[in-house]
């Protein structure tokens, strides 16, 4: 082979590895972002137990954070912004290596087979597709109120009772809880490796152990609410 040819294809070979590498770490750094933001959020949930008031009082200190330096609502459209920065450069990061990996799979050079995934490391591409799906729904139910049902409130409080008495409201919670959980179950213990974190033996069994800690304590905290309500533990 051209020397000069051998040449260039070892230099795009490493500067391939090289944008992987970064499209890994940009993955790990923006997915602790939103573990950080899930757990935020579950906490703020599970103040519907505390009842109307409790409820309806945190949601309205968050949009009153950083006055009167900020405007209302302020600091959520700049935490907002931040948010959907970070899920597009998540999400375009998440497709732009599994396009790679497709690529790679489908050349007549490679012979090795890739060791075999596990569950949750399967679901992550339809799993991740499914979250983005149901985010735009959720944000367009109980952020913009253009999806009503069971009428419209003013009301945090109310608008999260009427919203989770239906019955397939909570089915499509549910679905996107447990995609969420395979989610965060495989993608702590990525996100560790990428980060340098599990260059043990007991250091990858404390990464897979934290990951499912974290799938088990956002799946169940985020589900409690939408059950007690249908099953009619929280009252109106």
């Amino acid at each position: 082979m051209d020397p000069v040819a051998t040449t260039t294809l070892l230099q795009g070979e490493s500067t391939a590895r090289r944008t992987s590498v970064f499209m890994k770490f940009l993955m790990a750094v923006t997915g602790a972002l939103f573990v950080l933001f899930v757990l935020m959020h579950m906490y703020g949930n599970l103040k519907i137990f505390a009842g109307q008031e409790a409820f309806d009082g945190y949601a309205h200190h968050l949009r009153t954070l950083g006055e009167p330096i900020l405007p209302y609502s302020g600091f959520l459209w700049l935490f907002r912004a931040l948010l959907i920065v970070a899920l597009v450069t998540h999400a375009g990061s998440a497709y732009w290596l599994w396009s790679k990996a497709n690529g790679a799979r489908s050349t007549k050079y490679q012979v090795k087979k890739a060791v075999e995934a596990s569950l949750s490391s399967k679901m992550m591409r339809w799993g991740g597709t499914f979250l983005l799906l149901f985010l735009v729904f959720h944000l367009l139910q109980y952020t913009t109120n253009s999806i009503q049902v069971n009428g419209a409130f003013e009301s945090p409080y109310q608008r999260v009772l009427a919203g989770f008495s239906v019955w397939w409201v909570v089915v499509i919670y549910l679905l996107a809880l447990f995609a969420l959980g395979m989610h965060l179950h495989h993608g702590v213990w990525s996100a560790s490796q990428t980060l340098g974190l599990t260059g043990t033996p007991k250091a990858r069994r404390h990464a897979k152990l934290t990951g499912l800690a974290v799938a088990l304590i956002v799946g169940v905290g985020f589900a409690l609410p939408p059950l007690a309500i249908l099953f009619g533990l929280v009252k109106k």
